[in-house]
């Protein structure tokens, strides 16, 4: 026989046999981890999977958390940030190094935010590798068009990839919640739709940012079926590390003026981005005589940006406008031609101490809504802008 070919058959043998090894290795990790949270949606994911793990770590149970979000974290057993620092681009094949890793503590619980975009590789992700037992689906925006579809039906279908057989999904989502619950039926799964209005106001005190009454309430539900009662469950979410990327408010001053800052820049579709600006502008004890955005874009997000610049020439219509991204130029005759207010814009590479001087230009008493994306330039931009922040 060929040596060549014997040599490529070894080989193949080789690969197969350490293949079916990471396999058994992955598979006995999942079977020493009882509860898995696979959190996905459009909106809130990591503030949901925060939420969890510190509800359930309140509760008494062992419990390990990863976020992918803003800025990728750990949430190791005693609910301290562990910040991730990835030599290569992310891809899902770290949540098999991290469940392995996770394994080797004993946690009774993990919660895992979803990294997969693509509807495939979400469905990799859960069925493959993580292996829910319990799924919550925060919600289904327009976002991720181009990978999950133009139709919010296409978004719902592609995060129902998520959906666990014979596991229970949690989900604060109405309008595309016929298509969840069709799945979950074919999955032998139950459903639990959860709404705000399922947590009373007095009980989202005692944050120290601002959170959505959805997540709130979806973590709440998740931790009542693991067996945790409600008060030690959200006691336990109050004292919560926030999500680098979480609603709040930032009072800067400068020369005996004050904005106040509002950073939703997480909140990065229109719909949610929106539904923030209606929440904030009635926030009890806010108050303000005018009204600027500061829009932070990215150069491989262009339809998203198109989609923010109409949600601020249609319904937000502020008295100021800041914009900071490249080749601003392509939204010249389709927005800021039809706009009425002054518009400052920076371009990509600019000093972020530059972006953020321009923030406390400001007349007194204005409110600035920061929304767009924040990662890269947008943390180094809330670096700088941390320097006019009044101390409380």
């Amino acid at each position: 026989m060929d040596p060549t070919l014997i040599a490529i058959a070894i080989l193949i043998l080789v690969l197969l046999s350490a293949l079916l090894f990471e396999w058994y290795l992955h598979q006995q990790s999942l079977h020493s981890i009882p509860i898995r949270v696979h959190v996905n949606g459009t909106r809130g994911k990591s503030s949901v999977t925060r939420l969890i793990a510190a509800g359930l770590r309140a509760g008494g149970l062992s419990t390990l958390g990863k976020t992918t979000g803003s800025d990728p974290r750990i949430l190791d057993l005693y609910g301290k940030d562990r910040k991730i620092v990835r030599l290569r681009s992310a891809s899902i094949g770290e949540q098999i190094h991290f469940l392995r890793y996770f394994s080797k503590f004993k946690p009774q619980a993990v919660v895992l935010e979803c990294m997969a975009v693509q509807p495939q590789l979400q469905w990799v992700t859960e069925h493959l590798i993580v292996k829910s037992t319990h799924s919550v689906i925060t919600n289904a925006r327009m976002d991720h068009i181009e990978e999950m579809g133009y139709k919010l039906e296409d978004i719902a279908k592609s995060l129902s990839n998520t959906v666990p057989f014979k596991g229970r999904v949690f989900t604060a989502e109405v309008a595309m919640l016929p298509v969840f619950q069709q799945v979950a039926h074919e999955r032998g799964s139950e459903i639990h739709p959860v709404t705000g209005e399922m947590v009373k106001f007095e009980e989202m005190q005692g944050f120290t940012y601002i959170e959505h009454q959805e997540n709130v309430a979806l973590a709440l539900e998740v931790c009542q079926a693991l067996g945790v009662d409600r008060e030690t469950a959200l006691n336990g979410m109050r004292h919560a590390t926030p999500d680098p990327g979480a609603l709040k408010i930032w009072y800067l001053t400068r020369d005996n003026r004050t904005v106040s800052f509002v950073i939703a820049f997480a909140a990065n579709d229109p719909d949610s981005t929106l539904n923030i600006w209606h929440k904030i502008k009635n926030y009890p004890g806010l108050e303000y005589d005018k009204v600027a955005v500061f829009l932070n874009t990215r150069s491989d997000r262009i339809s998203r940006t198109s989609q923010l610049l109409e949600l601020v020439l249609k319904d937000i219509k502020p008295d100021f406008l800041i914009v900071r991204g490249d080749s601003l130029d392509r939204y010249k005759k389709d927005y800021f031609d039809k706009m009425s207010w002054p518009i400052q814009t920076f371009a990509e590479n600019t000093n972020p101490a530059k972006v953020a001087e321009a923030l406390v230009t400001f007349p007194d008493k204005t409110l600035l809504y920061g929304i767009g994306n924040i990662v890269g330039s947008g943390f180094d931009i809330l670096d700088e802008a941390r320097k006019f922040k009044r101390a409380l």
